[in-house]
């Protein structure tokens, strides 16, 4: 089948990571399922534009977001376009398409006050999960990686003696973060609480939970959420808010905007520039103490 042959392309040869691939694969399916429902003869690989759209109806009526809409059907059309390549078809169907309007979605970042109040509390329990929250927190807001970054981050990728940890970011491209002294201070303790667990199952990874196996995205997004209602007001409360205070804060303290593009992995300057729409405080004091007339 050509999608098999597709999810080997992108899992092989372009090593999309397991989630990413299995988010693919749903899409997929799930298209499949859908035009054979209308047409037991049904493929996908032959299929037309006004099954696709039929498609999209149906998404839309079931309560999918737009912007969710646009993100399968982006797993469409790079499955088109793979079929392109290898030689399958000549044109895509979803060639004319153009996304569905999105509304432009605002992160608001945590304060400072606000990430300080938490880091210095006492909120977090004297126990191994409560100085593993509380090193999983400040990872993020002195790393600024992404939460699977964070929880695949490896042990043979945190040198504390260099002050660095190498992460695996998209596309399974590698990084280095530098570490500054109280985020490397935590780690130590980390380290000092995860060799008293009892048994290390996942011991390659460098976040364990108290089971001594690899964490989940549900806990690390809960740790954030959970610590930072006792804090913050915000709607949103999670590991991307803090990954966007990292940046917003350094911009906010004259942190040239290429460098932060290579702290966060970024591939294009463009997608470091949507952190900048919160840091209007700097770029406020520059004009105001540089113009002639401020």
């Amino acid at each position: 089948m050509s999608i098999d042959k597709y999810l080997d392309y992108i899992t092989l040869e372009k090593k999309y990571a397991s989630h990413t691939v299995a988010a693919y694969t749903a899409d997929l399916k799930a298209f499949q399922d859908f035009i054979i429902k209308e047409d037991t003869h049904a493929q996908v690989v032959t299929a037309n534009y006004a099954q696709i759209r039929n498609w999209i109806v149906q998404l839309i009526e079931m309560g999918n977001s737009p912007r969710s809409v646009n993100r399968k059907l982006s797993v469409l059309r790079s499955y088109y376009k793979f079929l392109m390549r290898i030689g399958e078809i000549k044109v895509s169907p979803l060639k004319t398409h153009k996304a569905l309007k999105t509304a432009k979605k605002l992160s608001i970042p945590f304060s400072k006050t606000e990430v300080s109040e938490l880091l210095n509390t006492t909120a977090f329990p004297d126990t191994y999960e409560g100085v593993l929250q509380k090193t999983i927190i400040a990872t993020f807001y002195f790393t600024g990686i992404r939460r699977r970054e964070l929880i695949d981050l490896r042990m043979d990728g945190v040198d504390l003696q260099a002050a660095w940890i190498k992460v695996l970011g998209k596309r399974n491209k590698e990084r280095i973060v530098p570490l500054l002294e109280e985020i490397s201070s935590l780690f130590k303790i980390y380290l000092y609480e995860r060799q008293q667990l009892p048994m290390l199952e996942d011991s390659t990874y460098f976040f364990l939970n108290k089971k001594g196996k690899k964490l989940s995205e549900t806990f690390v997004y809960k740790t954030v959420n959970l610590y930072f209602r006792e804090v913050s007001t915000k709607t949103k409360k999670s590991p991307h808010v803090l990954r966007h205070s990292f940046a917003t804060h350094l911009l906010d303290h004259g942190a040239d905007l290429n460098a932060i593009k290579d702290l966060l992995g970024h591939s294009s300057i463009a997608a470091t520039q949507f952190y900048t729409h919160t840091s209007m405080k700097q770029l406020q004091e520059v004009y105001s103490k540089s113009h002639p007339r401020g």
